[in-house]
């Protein structure tokens, strides 16, 4: 490995040692502020390292991770939410009276599997990148451990994620034994070679590892951890996986796809069409049945997935741009909506049922406000970053000939906006409880949940420069 592949990887290696830095404040140093500044240290260096290993993008730093402009733009993404989390989450541990010092050592963690799966294009690296992962987000999801629900989720995640990773290491080790490779670029050929004689391996094999992506992302009918699991974990966490985990396998899938050229294979892209058709209607059709925000939360994020399938399945670069914008938007509505909730817990429970709402938005205006434009931006109304974001995919989609999931994705986003016009009536029509007591965000979550709402309202309205960085980056990183 050369210099140049380690200036390429600085991302990666920075996070890596900030987590061990974190790690060991916390051994010798027991304070939660001192811990969760070398985080927030770690994370703003790792961040500004993406600038320097720019110049050197694109480059294969050795067979295992393909260090390219669609891995930098998620890396840091990745990583500003992150960042999110972070802030939120200094506040929330201690109104929940939790210790902090290896909470952010293992975020860190957890951003490291992340930012590996982005760059990932070998079976190898996105084995180790998703334990990597999977391995800090078991700590996490149980993090608050006098709590059943927490430890629940942290279980149901850790025989979840089992039974995930025995799909895919089936799935690969198939496709091993056909031909005789892991890494994707080399997939490909063999692929091409095979052309349309596929033995009953192949399809065999492919259809084990989308079944292992459909488990991590929580796609129908693979999506039964989610809701517990978004329920029981502390609310930045649920935020991390909600956002952060799901784009880094996302990220994974694309370069996935288009090492088997999915368009070009019936059989897959008919199991892709399926599982996304599904997805929506069974994330947002559960949705319709919750009264705990957390569980809505978790079921409209199945449905988002099922929404980022049709742009998958559409391909090219319209596509895959439009993908990323809808991340962008995803990140800062879903990290705003349940910062919120991080803000407003406090002691042995959190603030997840919609009756913890009822009559926010006339108590606090401001907080009320910043929860229904994340409400709004997720059932895509006009002049919110969530509208654009669905406007961007359908184009993908009408662009592609994909009629019948274009109207099936309209459908599903009329379903939507019931559930979530259910949270703005428990905001605003309903009077708040005479024992309502609503913590008042510190500084640090206050401004940020600002700027979040800021964002939210202006890319909504001027969403050009984020399409453009979105389709800049589409057009450098596919053929």
């Amino acid at each position: 490995m050369t210099g140049a592949d380690l200036v390429a990887l600085l991302p990666l290696i920075i996070t890596g040692y900030g987590a061990v830095a974190t790690l060991l404040v916390g051994a010798f140093w027991r304070n939660h502020t001192a811990a969760a500044t070398v985080c927030v240290f770690a994370l703003v260096a790792a961040f500004a390292s993406i600038i320097v290993a720019l110049p050197l993008a694109p480059r294969q730093v050795t067979p295992l991770l393909r260090v390219d402009i669609f891995a930098l733009a998620y890396m840091g993404l990745f990583l500003l939410g992150a960042l999110a989390v972070v802030i939120f989450s200094h506040e929330y541990l201690e109104r929940v009276n939790l210790a902090g010092e290896q909470y952010y050592g293992l975020v860190l963690l957890a951003v490291l599997g992340m930012l590996a799966l982005a760059a990932s294009t070998h079976f190898v690296s996105f084995f180790i990148s998703v334990e990597t992962l999977s391995v800090s987000l078991y700590g996490l999801i149980g993090y608050a451990v006098r709590r059943p629900s927490s430890l629940e989720a942290g279980l149901k995640y850790l025989v979840l994620a089992g039974a995930a990773l025995a799909f895919l290491l089936f799935g690969m080790a198939v496709i091993y034994s056909e031909f005789g490779t892991m890494a994707f670029g080399t997939l490909r050929e063999g692929l091409e070679r095979a052309g349309t004689t596929w033995t009953p391996l192949i399809p065999l094999g492919l259809g084990l590892i989308i079944v292992g992506f459909g488990f991590k992302l929580a796609a129908v009918p693979f999506h039964t951890w989610a809701p517990d699991v978004y329920q029981g974990a502390p609310a930045p966490i649920s935020a991390l996986v909600a956002t952060g985990s799901k784009a880094a396998m996302f990220a994974l899938l694309i370069r996935f796809s288009a090492a088997v050229a999915l368009q070009d294979h019936a059989s897959l892209f008919a199991l892709v069409h399926a599982m996304a058709i599904v997805t929506m209607f069974g994330g947002n059709l559960l949705a319709l049945l919750q009264r705990n925000i957390k569980r809505l939360l978790a079921y409209s994020s199945i449905a988002h997935i099922g929404y980022l399938f049709i742009p998958l399945l559409a391909g090219g670069r319209e596509g895959i741009s439009s993908i990323g914008f809808y991340f962008a938007s995803y990140f800062i509505t879903t990290i705003s909506a349940f910062g919120i909730v991080s803000i407003l817990s406090a002691g042995e429970s959190e603030a997840e049922n919609l009756e913890d709402y009822r009559g926010l938005g006339l108590r606090r205006p401001w907080l009320g406000a910043a929860l229904a434009l994340t409400m709004l931006s997720l059932a895509g109304i006009p002049l919110t970053i969530g509208f654009m974001a669905k406007l961007y995919i359908f184009a993908a989609a009408a662009h592609a000939g994909l009629w019948t999931l274009l109207v099936i994705g309209v459908v599903n986003s009329g379903l939507a906006a019931y559930y979530y016009l259910r949270v703005l009536a428990a905001l605003y029509l309903r009077p708040a409880r005479e024992d309502a007591r609503w913590p008042a965000p510190d500084a640090a979550s206050a401004l940020l949940l600002l700027v979040l709402s800021a964002l939210l309202i202006f890319f909504g309205v001027y969403p050009t420069p984020l399409i453009g960085l979105a389709g800049h980056v589409s057009a450098l990183s596919l053929p």
